[in-house]
């Protein structure tokens, strides 16, 4: 008997304090706050953001969700927006709306703030650096394109000095090619004559026979020895410093094949179609 009702008095025990935990809890989860923006710290936040004031307007709405836990889901809202665009920590902002749609998957803003947290992802991966390999490749890469480029540039430059050079030689030689001396200079004297105001009348002037100069004999033009080697009939687009590039893959080897044909080839500029080359 003193066993049952041992046991008895524990049961009640024990029930007793379960149901006063289960009343403690129910009075601390079920603690009636009232509407979240009526707390006073919320109505400030909203004052503090249209002041500029946004790490004021930040504080106040953490003091809300400290009190209120779990049931302050508008001020995490608020306090992702502003981590979002005012201090550009978008970490926070996306706890901060993750929070807010915890408590509200489905109120008529959680599509938006869906994608206030992929705009906030977007903001995150942008701080990160990129990879190292990948820039290391393009740096790289880069580098040879430039080199290359810099050769390129080389190359132009001494074509384009090539052609300036045949373009001034014509130009330089018209200008020293002798004049035949005149078989009649009548003319001039008559003209001297004619703007004289001392010689009225004629005169007469002995004809003045002019001797050509004596003329060197002509050299006999010295073939240079024939080159061995390859052969190339010159196509439609071909210059010498393609056919450099092709034979010797080094344009500024293209002297090597003007000196191998200069018994056909007067000047650099002198290839024609068809012409066959030796190529030394």
């Amino acid at each position: 008997m003193t066993i049952r009702l041992k046991i008895y008095r524990l049961s009640v025990l024990m029930t007793f304090v379960i149901m006063m935990l289960v009343s403690g809890c129910e009075r601390q989860t079920g603690q009636s706050f009232g509407a979240e923006i009526d707390e006073a710290d919320y109505r400030l936040g909203q004052r503090l953001v249209k002041q500029g004031r946004s790490q004021e307007a930040l504080a106040s709405y953490l003091r809300v969700i400290e009190k209120r836990g779990d049931a302050a889901p508008e001020s995490h809202l608020e306090a992702g927006i502003i981590c979002l665009q005012q201090i550009k920590d978008p970490i926070a902002a996306i706890y901060h709306f993750r929070k807010y749609l915890e408590r509200q998957p489905n109120s008529p803003q959680a599509s938006q703030v869906r994608g206030l947290v992929e705009s906030a992802k977007r903001e995150f991966a942008r701080t990160l650096p990129a990879n190292p390999m990948e820039n290391q490749s393009e740096r790289l890469d880069m580098i040879e394109q430039l080199g290359q480029l810099q050769r390129e540039n080389e190359q132009l430059k001494a074509e384009l000095a090539i052609i300036r050079g045949n373009a001034i030689q014509p130009s330089v030689n018209r200008m020293r090619v002798p004049t035949e001396p005149s078989t009649n200079p009548v003319g001039p004297l008559r003209a001297a004559q004619d703007v004289s105001p001392i010689s009225m009348a004629p005169e007469v002037v002995p004809e003045i026979v002019s001797t050509p100069p004596e003329r060197e004999p002509a050299q006999p033009v010295q073939t240079p020895p024939p080159v061995a080697g390859r052969r190339h009939v010159v196509a439609k687009g071909d210059t010498l410093f393609s056919l450099a590039q092709r034979y010797y893959n080094n344009r500024a080897k293209w002297r090597d094949i003007y000196e191998a044909n200069r018994d056909l080839m007067p000047n650099e500029n002198s290839l024609q179609i068809g012409m066959e080359l030796r190529i030394p």
